[in-house]
């Protein structure tokens, strides 16, 4: 399997655990308090330069209770935009 689409699953299962909040009833606010910052660490981990540290904000700030935005699989979007906008190798021009 390519890489891109281990990163990929890893990036479904990694916004599956962001998830969880909503499934364990009375837990979710103690599971986003310590998956907040480890989301945050794992997408700069995952992706390079500016775009990984822009993610691990947005990342943090959606996981640690900007209301309603805990559904928003970042890692998963992460790797859409890097697969449509940062794979993409600049065409040089001749003039």
């Amino acid at each position: 399997m390519k890489s891109k689409y281990k990163k990929l699953l890893l990036s479904l299962l990694l916004d599956g655990v962001g998830m969880l909040s909503f499934i364990i009833p009375g837990a979710g606010e103690f599971i986003d308090i310590v998956w907040a910052p480890l989301s945050a660490y794992l997408i700069l981990k995952m992706y390079k330069g500016t775009f990984a540290k822009v993610a691990s904000i947005i990342s943090f700030g959606e996981e640690a209770g900007f209301i309603g935005t805990d559904i928003i699989p970042t890692f998963t979007l992460s790797w859409i935009y890097e697969q449509l906008f940062m794979s993409r190798t600049p065409v040089s021009s001749e003039d």
